[in-house]
């Protein structure tokens, strides 16, 4: 799946299609109605949003809400089976960003066959149809099609599926997930080419051990003794900025009003980057760990470990500006791509002994640790590790 961004300036704009999400509306409709949920009437809203949106755009709304409950009944099912021990968690049933009186953000899904994305190095497009009246106030030429600039790059390729647009009132942007549909034949082989590094079944018997933290995203020690270092406090540092600007945008509004556009666009970004970061450090360490052949890693688990702590700093660092259980779905997904195992141990009292002869009498400061006894000085998130 692909998330690009488009910019809000078409070649021909969008123009006049309501900001209510149809799905939305939809969802109204049938949560008034006492009845079957598959008979819910919503012939009302497909004729005032199909001139608009287009006939096929309106069915594939239908269509995905429909899809979503008929997700929720299964999952229900599944949960109420006493047999059937794959749904643990009693689901919930779908719902919709925004309030019926605030509105909801706009959803445009379009059919696979009513679409087209012409990537290109400089200038890549997406375009799709639209209905009569939008065709009519924009002067639209017989059959022809809205055309949208795309920024972004394809990372998977594959038949496509139904694209999905969605407006961005915040960044003031319309983002597109495209969705594409990969053999799974070729699933493994296609995510295993975006790695430079591949593991070699016949030496793939090395073994790994990663400490997560906060200052620290990863420290890696493998058993021959090599490590390697990622460190967040850079981008700590930036993440706080954006946090103090934020806080400073907030004293300026008046009474009652407690965000604006502008400090939104700040939450996205500081967000954005603190995600994109960790997900880097994530992908070059398994790069790291495949040169040197390792096919398992053991991490550290924080369960009863992470504690509230007397510094606000570290506490926004540590549960604002750092996920634990984020950090290790994402080693998980990306580990797995390419076969490396993870097992989750405890890290409880790991660097609170050396390493090296057992001995309590260590002193730890920031990233250094020192053994008072054999004089051991070493990275104190690697002595973790």
């Amino acid at each position: 799946m692909e998330s690009t961004h488009l910019p809000p300036s078409p070649e021909r704009s969008s123009g006049g299609p309501s900001r209510r999400s149809a799905s939305g509306d939809a969802d109204s409709s049938i949560s008034s109605d006492d009845g079957d949920i598959w008979e819910a009437d919503f012939d009302d809203l497909y004729d005032d949003y199909a001139p608009i949106l287009g006939k096929a755009t309106c069915q594939q709304v239908a269509r995905k809400n429909s899809d979503a409950w008929r997700s929720f009944f299964q999952l229900l099912e599944k949960y109420h089976d006493d047999g059937d021990s794959t749904v643990t968690e009693k689901p919930s049933p779908p719902g919709y960003w925004g309030t019926r009186d605030g509105g909801y953000e706009l959803h445009g899904l379009v059919r696979n066959d009513l679409y087209t994305f012409d990537w290109d190095e400089t200038r890549s497009t997406l375009e799709f149809g639209v209905g009569d009246v939008l065709e009519d106030r924009y002067d639209f030429d017989h059959r022809e099609r809205l055309t949208l600039e795309v920024r972004g790059d394809p990372q998977w390729n594959g038949d496509d599926g139904r694209v999905e647009l969605v407006y961005d009132e915040t960044a003031d942007r319309i983002r597109v997930t495209h969705p594409v549909r990969i053999q799974p034949a070729h699933l493994q082989e296609q995510r295993r080419d975006a790695f430079t590094h591949t593991l070699d079944s016949e030496n793939a018997t090395q073994a790994a051990a990663i400490d997560v933290g906060a200052n620290n995203t990863l420290a890696i020690v493998t058993d021959h003794g090599e490590t390697a270092v990622y460190h967040a406090r850079p981008e700590f540092d930036r993440f706080r900025r954006l946090s103090e600007r934020i806080a400073d945008l907030q004293s300026q509004l008046p009474d009652g009003r407690y965000s604006s556009r502008r400090i939104e666009r700040l939450y996205d970004e500081r967000g954005r980057k603190r995600d994109h970061a960790r997900d880097a450090a994530i992908k070059h360490a398994a790069e790291w760990l495949l040169a040197r052949n390792i096919d398992t890693v053991y991490v550290g688990d924080l369960t009863g470990v992470l504690d509230a702590h007397w510094s606000t700093s570290v506490n926004e660092k540590t549960h604002s500006f750092w996920s634990h259980r984020q950090l290790l779905d994402r080693l998980g997904l990306t580990f797995g791509d390419v076969g490396i195992d993870i097992v989750e141990v405890s890290k409880a009292d790991s660097s609170s002994s050396c390493p090296a002869c057992g001995s309590e009498a260590v002193r730890r400061r920031g990233d250094e640790f020192r053994c008072q006894d054999c004089e051991l000085e070493a990275h104190s998130d690697v002595v973790g590790a």
